[in-house]
């Protein structure tokens, strides 16, 4: 489950981002999104505002000790997309001996690597 610290605007990023689409309504419980869940590629990601005690954000940890790994089917078209849609660029996308990937950090604190087939090799 991602922990966010705006679990709406979170799922409208992920739209605009990755084409992500909503399953289902969000559960919400003491004024707080408790769980919802979006749809990746095919990848069930759960994801829920940040709440003291049960989970905590990039954002109150101070930072992310994961990257997430997406699959894309173009590296540069989704980079461009996540960044146009609010990401910041970590790393610009580049080929390597296991594909085309670039890095992003989402508007939440969470750290993505896209990955797709080579160009030009």
């Amino acid at each position: 489950m991602l922990a966010v610290h705006d679990a709406l605007a979170a799922i409208s990023f992920y739209k605009a981002a990755f084409d992500a689409t909503e399953v289902g309504e969000p559960i919400v419980w003491e004024g707080r999104i408790g769980h919802a869940e979006i749809c990746i590629g095919g990848a069930l990601i759960m994801l829920a505002d940040e709440t003291p005690g049960h989970n905590m954000s990039p954002r109150q940890l101070g930072g992310t000790s994961i990257i997430l790994h997406l699959e894309v089917e173009n590296v540069d078209k989704s980079t461009a997309k996540a960044v146009t849609a609010g990401a910041e660029l970590l790393r610009p996308a580049d080929n390597q001996p296991y594909g085309r990937i670039s890095k992003i950090r989402d508007p939440f604190g969470h750290v993505w690597m896209l990955n797709g087939p080579t160009i030009g090799a």
